[in-house]
């Protein structure tokens, strides 16, 4: 399968190939992708990161040669600051928090191919970080308006929040609450959680629909409206602002 790169800031992965259908999730700059299906306008990708797939529109991903992804491959870097900026073509090139920046030919450039080269103005973050960095990238995306299927400071879900912030910091999370609730250690009680931990929340039926972070003193910061932070106890999240539980807390889960 060929492999192709995200050559816009952020770019909407559909179910079906059509502008018209529901955005899944999104790939932002510099993530990759290998690409199983062609369709007019439309390619079939599957996300290398997580092996999420779906239809992107082909303006917005770049084919890459063998030669050239396994030279773009060898190390990434991430954007570390909420609204980054590249310049392109001496033009400004806005990309978001998490954008994905490979194998620097100098200290401040980048260059996709040949032909697309990208100088950087922005401070950029690899390899891991400890448990309290968590914490710091995750209230970056403080505010950011909720988006289902986004996974950027322009708009993000619950699950792509976690998602990104943990990928940021050099650890592998999947797409989903309800598979990101498999990961790592259950704790038997909140006072064991440390900030930075996940807590996943149910349904009426028991299935895992939200997930955020672990605060002190029983808070929990996640996407619900916006990205915000609310009350944290045994029964689950209390809304202040409106009074009331919004979710039924399942498990909190140690990553690492």
């Amino acid at each position: 399968m060929s492999k192709s790169i995200c050559q816009v800031s952020v770019s909407p992965v559909r179910k079906e190939p059509s502008d018209t259908s529901e955005m899944i999730t999104q790939i932002l700059f510099g993530e990759f992708v290998e690409v199983l299906e062609v369709l007019k306008n439309w390619v079939k990708i599957k996300i290398i990161f997580d092996g999420y797939e779906g239809w992107v529109d082909i303006k917005q991903i770049l084919m890459l040669s063998d030669l050239e992804y396994s030279a773009l491959s060898q190390e990434t870097s991430f954007i570390s600051e909420p609204f980054g900026l590249l310049v392109y073509d001496h033009k400004p090139f806005p990309v978001t928090i998490g954008a994905e920046i490979h194998t620097l030919q100098e200290p401040d450039t980048f260059q996709l191919t040949q032909s697309k080269k990208f100088f950087i103005e922005d401070s950029l973050i690899k390899g891991k970080q400890t448990k309290e960095k968590i914490l710091d990238f995750a209230f970056k995306y403080i505010n950011t308006p909720y988006l289902w299927g986004g996974k950027s400071t322009y708009g993000i879900d619950c699950s792509g929040f976690t998602q990104m912030v943990y990928k940021i910091c050099g650890y592998k999370l999947p797409r989903d609450a309800y598979q990101q609730a498999e990961i790592g250690e259950v704790l038997s009680f909140i006072e064991e959680s440390e900030p930075g931990d996940l807590a996943f929340f149910e349904n009426s039926e028991g299935k895992i629909i939200h997930v955020g972070f672990v605060l002190p003193e029983q808070k929990i910061l996640h996407a619900h409206g916006k990205v915000r932070i609310d009350n944290l106890d045994y029964t689950g999240i209390f809304n202040s602002e409106i009074n009331r539980y919004t979710h039924q807390l399942r498990f909190i889960r140690k990553i690492f």
